[in-house]
């Protein structure tokens, strides 16, 4: 199946494309206790370097964190915080698409063009508004239904529209960036390229968080979210799959309790930064990737309790 690209392109979305108009209820908190970052690897040394260097670059940082990666090449997993439930915000937008391939793959069709106009603005510029108009095409049985296909059991739509408030955890991040990056039942060849390719077109002002410190040697793919809550504060979250320099990796980054976006996304990069550089080497003159631009910090309107 050819999944055709519209050569549309959406209005160019500000930076508060993300930001999610949302009632004011108790999100499911995060662990309130400091567990550590376990790693495991194949390779002798790489999983102590792992857990040392990730630990550090939390270390003084203020927040909840929990982190997913694996390493396909190395067989390395680190963890933290693996089942602890965060407000989606705008992450659940790569669910959104994997469940509208899942299913026209499950229909033997195309997408039409509007659906691919959606996607792409929903993507690469965080457009709420495609967003939500693609929630409400498939609805929540057909949701549910990918989210049980992906073994995704601990993730839970938002409901009443509200997709920016679905509890996701990391275990279930990194499962569907496992699906998205290899040969597998539930998403085709061609809907997984699809995906890929619309991360790796994400705009500038929104190329932050696990790509921060990837060599120049390896492809970039990202979807971020972040949404600011009466409680909580700011939830900021970074999902990304990179593959290069003989590796094949994919980074989970789930954070709130930040008194500003700037801050939960400083605590993102210092881990991202870490992780790269423990996963692929290279030397000390080799260019990184750094982010075009700093986020601004988005004002998120909430309607009172009641």
């Amino acid at each position: 199946m050819t999944y055709r690209i519209s050569g549309r392109t959406g209005a160019v979305a500000a930076v508060l494309g993300a930001a999610l108009l949302v009632p004011a209820v108790t999100a499911t908190p995060a662990s309130a206790t400091t567990p550590a970052v376990s790693c495991t690897s194949a390779n002798t040394g790489l999983a102590a370097k792992l857990k040392k260097d990730i630990t550090a670059a939390l270390a003084d940082r203020k927040g909840t964190v929990a982190i997913g990666v694996y390493d396909r090449s190395t067989k390395t997993t680190c963890t933290l915080r693996a089942t602890s439930a965060y407000d989606s915000a705008s992450t659940v937008k790569v669910t959104v698409l994997a469940t509208l391939l899942w299913d026209a793959k499950k229909h033997n069709r195309y997408l039409t063009s509007t659906e691919q106009t959606l996607a792409k603005a929903m993507i690469t510029q965080s457009d709420n508004t495609a967003t939500s108009k693609l929630w409400k095409q498939l609805g929540m049985t057909k949701i549910k239904g990918f989210l049980t296909a992906a073994g995704m059991t601990k993730t839970v739509p938002g409901t009443d529209g509200y997709w920016g408030l679905t509890q996701e955890n990391v275990t279930d991040e990194q499962k569907l960036l496992k699906l998205v990056t290899a040969k597998n039942s539930v998403l085709s060849d061609n809907s997984r390229a699809y995906i890929l390719k619309l991360m790796g077109q994400v705009v500038s002002d929104q190329r932050w968080g696990t790509p921060a410190g990837a060599p120049s040697s390896v492809a970039v793919h990202v979807k971020n979210g972040w949404l600011q809550r009466s409680t909580h504060g700011w939830r900021v979250h970074s999902l990304g799959t990179f593959n290069g320099a003989g590796h094949d990796y994919m980074i989970s980054v789930l954070t709130q309790d930040n008194s500003t976006m700037s801050y939960g996304v400083t605590t993102i990069q210092n881990v991202a930064k870490a992780i790269h550089k423990d996963l692929v080497p290279t030397t000390s003159g080799a260019l990184r990737y750094t982010p075009t631009s700093r986020p601004s910090e988005a004002t998120v309107a909430v309607p009172p309790q009641g």
